[in-house]
């Protein structure tokens, strides 16, 4: 039976910090489950004995079960509100990771990063719903710039972490460890993330081609697949790319690509202020364009030219996302905002976080790892072009 509709009523960003800041917790830790795999490939690969081929392909497995969870959202939160998704998403999290501390298996670990692709891809529908509904539109940006700090925030924290503990737990405990801080977070959530108590829209015929027929959804799954590819599909490969074709070693190479992601801590606040003040079309072309350049000169560069790269490429990704799904939030009437993300996303995720390592890995495996860089950057300075084609509705359409 789906859940009756009771819509929150929009209010002042400052007003909704509290829970905008709980929801960006919850996202940070689905971010880290699925990236803190870059920085253990090398270990993972030397102990599973994986070429870089295989190694890229865990990356298309859980983009696999991402794309699954966010497709089947609607259904989700149609019956069990915004709420229950955001609930069932962050203690699955927890429980994918716990097993790996117990297991040697690729078949095994398959699974659970499929389980783990399930989990993090009902996150993003329900919490975008819930701070497009909650929050004032003038504020979606700022709102969205919290809350899309939290992937920028996670690409710091995974190398980092490996680097802290590799020296004394096993690639495995460091995936179990991470799953516990997230079961707890999820049960914590239960009891105090008072938000998102309204449905989502079940995928029915209907209100699915009512978003498919229209041109701007397909602009917005395209631009999001090369914004995906230059953030996270490129990072999952920087370690492997920096130690086996730059010469860098392990732990310096995690130390700088973790380091490397700060700045987007801070360009996504900016990104989101920048959509406010601009329009969200002229933000995310321009935010998209000048990453895949970025993306280009990281594999061109010199080392010494490189490492500056590495700091200033994932600044101008993040500051993408926040004018992209306010944006997204705005090419279907407020009732079809969390069904046009679940539709949209995982297509883009899949291109984006899945097939774009899955062929860097490949290219490092039978040519090399920068001139699969060089491509992925090339197809990202052409996408911008079709963001002003996008047709965005009122801005005065708030709630739910």
């Amino acid at each position: 039976m789906t859940a009756e509709r009771t819509c929150p009523t929009p209010e002042p960003f400052r007003d909704k910090i509290g829970i905008i800041f709980f929801l960006a917790v919850l996202f940070f830790l689905c971010f880290s489950g699925r990236v803190i795999f870059a920085p253990l490939m090398a270990a993972i690969e030397r102990e599973l004995a994986l070429n870089h081929a295989q190694a890229g392909s865990l990356f298309l497995w859980i983009s696999v079960g991402v794309f699954m969870a966010q497709i089947l959202s609607g259904v989700v939160s149609s019956r069990l509100n915004h709420w229950g998704a955001l609930v069932i998403s962050a203690l699955m999290v927890g429980l994918a990771l716990l097993p790996f501390g117990l297991t040697r298996s690729l078949g095994t670990i398959h699974v659970l990063v499929v389980i783990l692709g399930l989990a993090t891809g009902l996150h993003t529908p329900s919490a975008i719903a819930t701070i497009t509904a909650s929050v004032s539109r003038n504020d979606w940006g700022k709102a969205l710039g919290v809350h899309q700090a939290a992937p920028s925030m996670a690409l710091v924290f995974a190398p980092l972490l490996a680097v802290a503990l590799s020296s004394f737990l096993s690639w495995q405990n460091i995936l179990s460890s991470l799953g516990g801080v997230a079961l707890v977070t999820g049960v914590l959530f239960v009891f105090f993330g008072k938000c998102g108590t309204f449905p989502g829209e079940a995928p029915n015929p209907a209100a699915v081609k009512s978003i498919v027929i229209q041109p701007s959804f397909w602009i917005m799954a395209a631009l999001f697949s090369m914004a995906m590819a230059g953030s996270s599909g490129i990072y999952t490969m920087l370690p492997l790319y920096l130690v086996s074709e730059r010469g860098f070693g392990v732990d310096r190479a995690n130390f700088l690509v973790g380091l490397s992601r700060v700045s987007g801590l801070f360009t996504a606040f900016f990104g989101g202020w920048i959509a406010d003040l601009v329009g969200e079309k002229q933000a995310l072309a321009g935010a998209l364009f000048l990453s895949g350049l970025g993306t280009i000169l990281l594999g061109v560069l010199p080392n010494s030219g490189l490492v500056i790269m590495l700091f200033l490429q994932p600044a101008l990704a993040a500051c993408f996302f926040p004018a992209a799904f306010s944006a997204l939030s705005r090419i279907v009437p407020p009732h079809l905002r969390s069904l046009t993300s679940s539709l949209s996303t995982p297509l883009a995720g899949f291109i984006g976080t899945g097939v774009v390592p899955a062929f860097v890995g490949h290219m490092g495996e039978t040519r090399t790892f920068a001139l699969g860089i060089v491509i992925v950057g090339c197809c990202m300075t052409i996408m911008p072009v079709s963001a002003f084609f996008l047709k965005l509705r009122d801005k005065t359409e708030e709630g739910c």
